[in-house]
């Protein structure tokens, strides 16, 4: 009788072949549950991402106008504005620009045309070539006569008067010397240029002596020269600055070197009522 009892109040024996449950296995410690981002994560990163881009094209932006300074486009407040300080007028008329571009541009033309000798610089010379003439000339006692197509202004004494003034101090300096001229004498090839010290040293020197002032009547000009030496490169260098200043600056219609008289110039003409002057050189 108590064998059937003892039976019947037993356990059943664990199943051995039927699979576990899903949540069984869920529930098993050796398998931790995964844990999706929680909603501050998921905030965060997509904020990062964002300030990524946004630096990415405050970045692009910065380039562009980068380049854009670069392309002749000033950026404001790189201290280009400061220089209207030095030019009221160009300030006022860039202020009128964005308001009245018109007006501005009309503006901008009358002070082109008033200022027009100051910014475009035309040649006042003449096109017509400057005659050379050599009439016994003596390199240690000669005059140099000049003839031009008109009076000579202020500004063209200056000229005239610093050009033979340059002359003068390049050859007395030595620096006229025909006899060393090495890099002259070099082929027109030769991409390495040596100098040789020791022959330049021991050339033959030369030496601009002696000039006189620059005597002016009217159009007409001479200047005294004792050049002590037979040095025609002297001559050469005072020709092309001269050729050049006839072409560009001063009409000169003819050089002569040498002569005691040249057109209508006199000797007893000394007075400035007469047009006469001297000028230092």
């Amino acid at each position: 009788m108590l064998l059937p009892a003892l039976l019947a109040a037993a356990p059943p024996p664990p199943a051995t072949t039927s699979a576990a449950a899903p949540s069984s296995r869920l529930a098993n410690p050796r398998f931790p549950r995964l844990r999706r981002p929680c909603g501050l994560v998921v905030s965060r990163r997509l904020g990062l991402g964002e300030a990524a881009r946004a630096a990415a094209t405050e970045r692009g932006a910065t380039e562009e106008e980068e380049e854009e300074g670069q392309e002749g486009f000033p950026e404001w407040g790189s201290g280009d504005e400061d220089d209207y300080d030095h030019d009221p007028e160009i300030a006022d008329i860039m202020g009128d620009y964005f308001d009245d571009p018109n007006k501005a541009q009309s503006r901008m033309e009358e002070r082109i045309k008033k200022k027009r000798h100051k910014i475009v610089q035309a040649k006042t010379g003449s096109p017509n070539p400057m005659k050379v003439i050599f009439s016994k000339f003596d390199f240690s006692n000669s005059y140099i006569w000049f003839e031009f197509y008109h009076a000579l202004l202020p500004k063209d004494v200056t000229l005239i008067c610093d050009a033979l003034r340059s002359w003068h101090i390049v050859g007395r300096l030595g620096g006229c010397n025909s006899m060393n001229m090495q890099l002259s004498q070099l082929p027109l090839d030769c991409q390495r240029p040596t100098y040789d010290a020791l022959e330049g040293a021991n050339t033959t020197p030369t030496s601009f002596y002696n000039i006189g002032d620059l005597e002016i009547q009217d159009n007409l000009a001479r200047v005294w020269v004792d050049i002590g030496i037979h040095e025609p490169l002297l001559l050469d260098i005072l020709l092309n600055a001269l050729t050049t200043i006839n072409s560009d600056h001063v009409g000169i219609k003819q050089v002569q070197f040498g002569g005691s008289e040249f057109q209508n110039w006199s000797e007893d003409l000394k007075t400035e009522e007469a047009g006469y002057s001297v000028h230092k050189i």
